[in-house]
């Protein structure tokens, strides 16, 4: 292009250049705007990938530490800490060349250099003569292809390894051939004259690729870990008697076993009664009827499965038949006052539908032939009499008894959260509650209690013991103060003081159950 002479000629032509100048800074200016979002965005998943990549090592190592899978995990475990190790050391030196090409673009020490403020950006001899010139892109990528055949080998099985690798997110990819780079180098073809921002971002996506290559060999290994010899989808011990009604002094035998079993795993059978002989993975039980009426055998069943032991209770009942007339207690050897007690009742000789029982102080419903529902209302005595009647011709007869001690039922225990007595609870857990309740447990019967009263107070950390008074029910909502402390002004190092807690029972009796701390933290 000729330079004109004419000065206004001159200034028109100096102006479009520094116009097309100005243009092409803009584009410049935006392309490096992206790669620097792009990059903030990679140290995000970085650190994401890393967190879940931790856990999993955690994970590992805490199979390891259990009872039993040492010798199964540590071979595992051994090959992730080796693997997180050489992968945290080649990403700390993919981070070493991003401050190394940081610090040439800007002509400062290495140790001054700010990634999220360099000010050379645009700056595209930096890379290219540390990468490229001076080969450090070749190391580079040797580095990279050990670390790929490293992380690979660490699969045992191979198909799991080539479907892996053809897919694995650490992977080189030459460049194509161009008249600058006939021979696909991969070091010019990935570094020569990228801009310093281009470059940082380059090795943030190999930082990346390594991470998530980390965490699948790491979860793979974790699956091999946990691969069991002798593995069942579900557990469940059933019992089953060959007879379930025998008269007395007869033989019975019932098998137990697991429903889905392995013959090479004998378990260890527990029972209530009679003995137990295992073989090949199945218990046979034997013993002898003893009492009248519905007996219950129990017991545990336990199996060993290399890292753990797996336990189940098994039960099966069968009808023990007599010469006369008796009473069976199904649930418990006693009555008690205020829930239903059922009962079975036999009489030898008679069809059940001309037989009927007598107790005295209860009521007595029957739900089907020889089975009845008994409901104590008040405790006239230690015991009382079941009295068997069969209808005859000539009227009806008499033809057993049973004395039945009778009781009460148990007191329950005051619960808040699920725990009783003294206890520490977090305060935004306890501020969730919603009062006292009274739970009866290990009790064979459904038998509910209700919260008739407590008595309220609390201690705070810092002042002195402030008694809130009796709530008469069992919710903090029954008294305004005590709801208005429980969910606004309770604090951590609270002391909560629940007194004097009363309940009443299906038998009509109320209870004092007594008293629960709660110290928040």
């Amino acid at each position: 292009m000729s330079i004109p002479k004419e000065p206004r000629a001159l200034m028109i032509q100096l102006m479009y250049l520094v116009l097309t100048a100005m243009l092409a800074l803009n584009v410049s200016n935006e392309i490096l705007n992206a790669f620097k979002v792009i990059n903030n965005s990679i140290g995000k998943s970085n650190e994401s990938i890393q967190g879940k990549n931790n856990e999993m090592l955690i994970s590992l190592q805490a199979n390891e530490d259990m009872q039993g899978h040492k010798e199964r995990v540590k071979p595992y475990n051994d090959r992730a800490k080796d693997l997180h190790a050489k992968s945290q050391e080649l990403y700390d030196y993919l981070e070493n060349w991003k401050m190394k090409i940081a610090a040439a673009a800007d002509n400062i020490p290495v140790e001054k250099v700010q990634i999220s403020a360099i000010k050379a950006e645009d700056n595209i001899d930096a890379s290219t003569h540390l990468l490229v010139e001076e080969k450090g892109g070749d190391e580079i990528k040797a580095k990279l292809e050990q670390m790929r055949a490293f992380m690979l080998d660490q699969i045992q099985d191979p198909k799991v390894k080539d479907a892996y690798s053809k897919d694995f997110p650490l992977q080189l990819v030459e460049p194509p051939k161009s008249e600058d780079n006939p021979n696909r180098d991969w070091s010019f073809g990935t570094f020569h004259n990228v801009p310093t921002m281009a470059a940082i971002t380059l090795f943030a996506k190999m930082q990346n690729d390594i991470r998530n290559s980390e965490s699948l060999v790491l979860s793979e290994l974790s699956r091999e870990a946990d691969a069991k010899p002798l593995k069942f989808d579900a557990i469940a011990a059933i019992a089953v008697p060959k007879t379930t009604y025998v008269m007395t002094g007869a033989p019975v035998e019932a098998q137990i076993m697991f429903a889905a079993y392995n013959t090479t795993a004998n378990p260890t059978i527990t029972t209530s009664g009679g003995s137990v002989k295992v073989e090949k993975g199945v218990g046979t039980w034997k013993g002898t009827a003893n009492g009248v009426g519905l007996q219950t055998v129990r017991g545990t069943l336990s199996v060993n499965l290399g890292d753990r032991t797996e336990s189940q209770p098994w039960s099966f009942q069968y009808m023990v038949g007599s010469a006369g007339a008796s009473v069976q207690l199904d649930k418990m050897n006693v009555f008690y006052i205020g829930v239903t007690n059922p009962i079975t009742v036999t009489a030898a000789g008679y069809s059940l539908e001309d037989v009927f029982v007598n107790i005295p102080g209860a009521d007595v419903k029957a739900t089907e032939k020889g089975k009845y529902d008994v409901t104590v209302s008040a405790a006239t005595g230690a015991r009382t009499t079941a009295t068997i009647i069969a209808k005859t011709p000539t009227g009806n007869k008499e033809v057993g008894k049973m004395d039945i001690r009778v009781k009460r039922i148990p007191d329950p225990v005051a619960e808040v959260g699920g725990k009783s007595g003294t206890f520490t609870m977090p305060v935004n857990v306890f501020r969730a509650q919603l009062g006292v309740a009274a739970v009866l447990k290990g009790f064979d019967f459904e038998a509910k209690f209700q919260v008739t009263s407590f008595e309220f107070s609390y201690y705070p950390k810092r002042g002195e013991y402030t008694p809130m008074g009796v709530v008469s029910g069992p919710r903090f909502s029954d008294s305004p103060a005590i709801l208005n402390y429980v969910q606004h002004v309770a604090k951590i190092g609270d002391k909560i003081y629940i007194d004097n807690v009363k309940a009443k029972g299906p038998d009509g009796t109320t209870r004092s159950l007594g008293n629960i701390t709660i110290i928040l933290n």
